[in-house]
């Protein structure tokens, strides 16, 4: 009779046994790692995992319930907000009322946001790794891991398995994707806090213990911090409510980054080298593991490319958000200054849970030029008017590119701002 493995693997039951051999080990390995294939899912990233990762990342992290009076306090500051910004910029308020919410709230609100973003990503990945010949055996350095004495012919028949599991990654983006999000849950203080549209109701929405994190050290008023973040989440879902064509050219610059990635075998054998065996049986230690540089990727000239992209029209989305709030608190709220100082800090360097996410995907969803973006929009508006500012959000060839952002003089007196002057007959369905 023959005893079994997981994987239908038999281990000849004759009271064999090699030398220094620990069978009972390589089979807790074996189990774990069939779960994790088992839960990969059909997709790339498998988003249920992701989920739950998050949640209970979250929970354990504490994340007490919004209470009403915090509803009432970032309600007040929202519409507070929208009548300061209504003589600041030419977009004007959504019906929606302001909201507060946990960070699981945010999870649950964003999370269909984060699947459309992702998944191009992922899918590129999985593209790239099933690409990938199949190992005829194990390589050395994954060899190194196993028990001590594993016979030769345990080798042959998991070098198999290894191809599966490099194909069938999706249950390891999973629980990457799901320490992500709960890294920026703990972080961002609204929901349009990283640029990018993450809802689809222009309703405006504060987290308010992130909110109140970020005033820490500030020496600023508690309410002045929640009103000053209350006009940028505002301003930012005007201008995703209004410029229709913004959401999809963001992820398209996304999607383009994606459709450049490359493995970089060096650094993933690097990685792998470094793996601690007894992680392949430990679940919280496999998660740390996947935060490593297991999936490295090489950049490409095209993701070069689309990077900068992204980073330009990031960069002049948070700047023109920069020069309207400032325009609609400059006079009326003293701590505005020090507020923008620290969010332009803030936005630049990126947070401990914006790394995370850098990590992840290899995308870094920071505007670099932020500062230079800023000073053009003020410049627009001192030039041509709020109006004439806004305007250039009318058509995506209109916006300034990343050459414009380093000479703004040479923008501002191109013929395509002239012509808007002149009624240029370009619209939003171009």
């Amino acid at each position: 009779m023959s005893g079994s493995l997981p994987f239908g693997f038999g281990v000849p039951d004759d009271g064999a046994s090699t030398p220094g051999f620990d069978m009972s080990q390589l089979g807790a390995m074996l189990q774990h790692l069939g779960r994790l294939l088992e839960s990969g899912g059909d997709g790339a990233v498998n988003w249920d995992l992701a989920r739950d990762t998050a949640r209970q990342a979250i929970a354990q992290a504490g994340d007490p319930s919004v209470s009403d009076a915090q509803r009432r306090d970032v309600a007040t500051a929202v519409d507070l907000a929208q009548v300061w910004l209504d003589p600041s910029c030419t977009f004007p308020a959504s019906s929606a009322s302001g909201a507060a919410w946990s960070r699981s709230e945010w999870l649950e609100a964003t999370y269909p946001a984060w699947q459309r973003i992702v998944t191009p990503i992922a899918e590129h990945v999985q593209s790239v790794m099933s690409s990938m010949p199949a190992p005829t055996e194990l390589p050395p350095e994954i060899a190194g891991l196993l028990p001590e004495g594993t016979p030769p012919e345990t080798l042959a028949m998991m070098a198999p398995l290894m191809g599966m599991a490099r194909q069938l990654g999706s249950a390891m983006f999973g629980m990457q994707m799901g320490q992500a999000l709960a890294a920026l849950a703990s972080e961002v203080v609204g929901v349009s806090d990283i640029g990018i549209p993450l809802t689809s109701d222009a309703r405006p929405a504060l987290l308010p213990r992130n909110v109140a994190e970020f005033g820490e050290g500030l020496d600023v008023a508690a309410d002045d911090v929640r009103l000053y973040l209350a006009l940028r989440e505002c301003a930012h879902q005007r201008l995703f409510a209004h410029v229709p064509w913004l959401a999809p050219r963001l992820d398209g610059a996304i999607d383009a980054y994606a459709r450049g990635i490359r493995m970089d075998p060096d650094r993933m054998n690097e990685a792998m080298q470094g793996i601690d065996p007894s992680a392949l049986g430990d679940p919280e230690r496999l998660r740390e593991l996947m935060g490593s540089d297991l999936f490295a990727l090489a950049e490409s000239e095209e993701q070069q490319a689309a990077l900068r992209r992204l980073e330009t029209l990031l960069a002049l989305i948070e700047g023109w958000v920069d020069d309207v709030v400032t325009q609609s608190c400059a006079a009326t709220l003293p701590s505005a200054e020090r507020l923008g100082e620290a969010m332009r800090r803030r936005r630049a360097a990126g947070g401990p849970a914006e790394r995370t996410f850098a990590s992840l995907v290899g995308l870094e969803m920071r505007p670099r030029a932020l500062r230079e973006a800023a000073a053009l929009w003020r410049q627009l508006r001192e030039q041509r008017g709020i109006e004439g500012r806004d305007a250039l959000w009318a058509h995506p060839d209109l916006l300034p590119g990343a050459d414009d952002l380093t000479d703004p003089a040479a923008f501002l007196s191109a013929d395509s701002i002239s012509d808007l002057d002149a009624g240029d007959p370009r619209d939003d369905s171009a």
